[in-house]
């Protein structure tokens, strides 16, 4: 079996390449490149491996990089530090990866399952669609800091941290902050659901983003639905809907 490896840890190449002669020592290491650059540059200028042991995290950014530049026709064991519990659909898919520092024990299973699963160029069924998504779920997803709004006649930027909640009245959508301050915004309620991070804001309604910080009381409610008490006071009910009630809890129990 030829393998390449795209890593760009010197100590980890070694340590891989000792744990593939342990492994099988018939395995040869066909080549190494360290950067999605240099794995580009190999891939398109070599006779395709059996198989690449591919960090995800290279010097120069993300190894998924490598698939959007260059065919990758063969199967791919990653190596990572990630937290296996956002990998896990990938164990599932055939897409196998090994946590760092990978362990011989773990490192053979993986190329026994490749070994019983794909021929030589076979890469796994839906592969590429199985990157994209493993990208996605690691990819740090950027939300909003700051909002510019209208006070009077003059622009203000307001803090993520200082709001309490969002809510529409009508078609105007408002947010009020800590300090009861009042301001209009220029998004939908399904704008604020992309900008909004989800571990700070939780939509109640189809008209309530509400911050963890300002419920100060949580009822229930008749139609199986909760009524909170929000700091600052808000005009209207602010009603959890019965559809969202169970992943309000959890919510609330993060």
């Amino acid at each position: 079996m030829k393998v390449l490896i795209i890593e760009d840890e010197e100590l980890a190449v070694k340590k891989l390449e000792k744990t593939l002669a342990a492994v099988d020592p018939s395995i040869e290491v066909t080549g190494v490149a360290d950067s999605i650059k240099s794995a580009v540059d190999w891939l398109e200028s070599h006779q395709d491996p059996d198989l690449i042991l591919m960090d995800i995290e290279l010097s120069d950014g993300q190894s998924f990089e490598i698939f959007n530049l260059t065919a990758v026709k063969v199967p791919v064991i990653f190596t990572t530090s990630y937290d296996e519990f956002a990998l896990k659909a990938f164990k599932v898919n055939s897409v196998d990866y090994l946590l760092k520092p990978v362990q011989k024990d773990e490192l053979k299973t993986a190329l026994e399952k490749f070994r019983q699963n794909f021929s030589k160029r076979d890469a796994p069924l839906g592969f590429e669609h199985l990157v994209k998504e493993l990208q996605q779920k690691l990819q740090v997803k950027e939300y909003r800091r700051r909002f510019l709004v209208k006070s009077g006649s003059r622009l203000v930027s307001v803090d993520i941290d200082e709001i309490a909640y969002f809510y529409s009245d009508g078609r105007l959508i408002f947010f009020k902050t800590k300090d009861q301050r009042k301001f209009i915004v220029d998004y939908t309620m399904e704008d604020l659901e992309s900008m909004l991070n989800p571990d700070q804001y939780f939509r109640i309604s189809r008209s309530f983003f509400i911050s963890i910080g300002c419920i100060e009381k949580i009822d229930d409610y008749f139609g199986n639905r909760l009524i909170l008490q929000l700091n600052p006071a808000v005009e209207k009910e602010a009603l959890v809907s019965r559809e969202r009630v169970a992943d309000f809890k959890i919510w609330m129990g993060k």
